[in-house]
């Protein structure tokens, strides 16, 4: 009886427990079927509709590339380095140098910088494509493949021109990627970029081609890039641009990250025709030659083309011919406008630097060209593009309006005299007016004129001082843009106002 009556407080109790915890935690024990659950296999038609087949055919050949270079700086007793000094020393050495401290007691210090990248296998033998900001002044290049082998690499070669650059790991039959023909790359091929983005392991992203030739982006000095909104973020810089087959078309660079800092959709690669092309050279000379002809090109802009009587914009206005350049010994002159090069159309003045920068030097460039509205033939041998260009880059903005109002109100100028040839740094040989200032509001400042710039021809008119300057506008025509020729920073540029 007793035992019975335990047994029965018992159960009341665990079911009472039992009530009280469903109370409060609003679930009661489970007491149906055991659940049915059905697990598909992967059909082989739903794996053909992904890229799983093409990237594990790619991923073995893109590597994750670490470096470190030792970078010197001067440290003091001062601000952030106040803990080299000697604890309770500083008073007493203050009374001696005063705010001079610092500066008095400054010391080398070293300290290793390192960096992430990516590259690509493009041989068995280990040759490998990345960009040169990955390698450039590196002094150990860590290679990291995609199964974990370490290896160290060498720097066969570099070219910044294109920011290409080939480094080398000693063994064999390595993991490589097949080469496509970059220039039968259209918009709309779907591509897939691979890389080790911010270091978290190797990635891959998809996309579509955006565009193709791009350039005039100020990011490299030979500029034709294949821009894919495929999301590339840093470190994917030296990675790889496949197509849906998995051949490398491109070599990741850059992206327009905005204030943000990464990915916008605006990615840019080097076609791997450039990169092997720099790669063949690099091989076989240890570095790439590029061709030189030593002009200064412009776009045509509407109201360029206006003033220079030209039936559309496409070409390369000739705005300088720098002195003792193949060019300055060839019959290409200042205000030509080349259209073609060895047959090949020329839109733009990007695409003419790239052309001319893919040449070797001493071929030889036949150009047509437009001399005041006739067309004629010019020959020029290129030479080596200088190792430390020395000219001034052209603005971005000269030339640059499409308005036909000649009016140059808002903009003064004044002789030039031994005191502001000097200030500008300009020859004493130097004809012109210079111009003192330009209303932000006027059309010559939308055109792109500055203070500072030096105004030596009017609608090709060559001017020596005010007189001249005001004459050659008074007999512009009123419904015409003025043309002018301006010297900047020692470079010669049109501007059509």
């Amino acid at each position: 009886m007793g035992k019975k009556w335990l047994a029965s407080i018992s159960l009341g109790a665990i079911l009472a427990a039992t009530a009280i915890y469903g109370a409060t935690t609003g679930r009661m024990p489970f007491t149906g079927p055991t659940p049915t659950v059905k697990v598909a296999q992967r059909s082989e038609a739903a794996a053909g509709r992904g890229y799983s087949a093409v990237v594990k055919r790619v991923v073995p050949a893109v590597v994750n590339i670490s470096t470190s270079k030792v970078v010197k700086q001067q440290t003091g007793f001062d601000g952030g380095d106040s803990e080299d000094m000697p604890r309770g020393m500083e008073p007493f050495f203050r009374q001696f140098f005063g705010n001079d401290l610092n500066h008095q007691f400054r010391v080398p210090r070293e300290r290793a910088e390192k960096a992430l990248g990516s590259g690509v296998i493009v041989s068995p033998e280990g040759y490998i494509l990345t960009n040169n900001h990955v390698v450039d002044g590196a002094d150990s290049v860590v290679v990291t493949m995609h199964d974990k082998r370490e290896f160290k690499a060498r720097v066969i070669g570099t070219d910044a021109r294109t920011d290409i650059a080939v480094i080398k790991i000693d063994g064999s039959n390595f993991p490589y990627l097949t080469l496509a023909d970059s220039s039968k790359v259209e918009v709309g091929d779907i591509v897939l970029a691979i890389g080790d983005p911010f270091g978290v392991g190797q990635t891959v992203t998809a996309g579509i081609v955006s565009a193709t030739g791009r350039g005039g982006l100020g990011i490299e000095q030979v500029e034709d890039f294949i821009q894919t909104d495929a999301p590339i973020n840093p470190g994917n810089s030296g990675g790889a641009l496949v197509d849906d087959e998995g051949h490398l078309i491109g070599i990741n660079t850059a992206i327009l990250a905005g204030n943000s800092g990464g990915n916008q959709g605006i990615g840019f690669a080097v076609p791997i025709n450039m990169a092997r092309s720099d790669m063949d050279q690099i091989v076989a000379h240890g570095k790439v030659e590029h061709g030189y002809i030593g002009i200064l090109p412009q776009d045509v802009t509407p109201s360029l083309a206006k003033a220079f009587n030209a039936k559309d914009t496409n070409g390369a206005l000739v705005g300088q011919v720098t002195p003792d350049s193949p060019a300055s010994r060839s019959d290409l002159k200042r205000g030509d406008i080349i259209v073609a090069i060895n047959g090949e159309p020329v839109s733009d003045a990007n695409q003419l630097r790239m052309k001319i920068g893919m040449m070797s030097p001493n071929s030889t460039a036949n150009f047509k060209v437009m001399r005041n509205d006739q067309p004629m033939n010019v020959s020029v041998t290129l030479g080596e593009f200088p190792s430390k260009e020395e000219r001034a880059s052209l603005d971005k903005r000269g030339g640059d309006n499409s308005s036909a109002d000649k009016s140059l109100d808002g903009v003064s100028v004044e002789n030039i005299t031994p005191e502001t040839a000097k200030e500008l740094q300009l020859p004493s040989s130097t004809n012109g007016v210079v111009v003192n200032e330009v209303s932000p509001s006027s059309k010559a400042a939308d055109a792109g004129l500055k203070p500072g710039d030096v105004i030596q021809q009017v609608n090709h008119q060559s001017v020596s001082n005010v007189h001249d300057f005001s004459a050659a506008i008074g007999k512009s025509s009123k419904d015409d843009s003025v043309l002018l020729l301006v010297n900047r920073d020692g470079n010669t540029i049109f501007l059509a106002v």
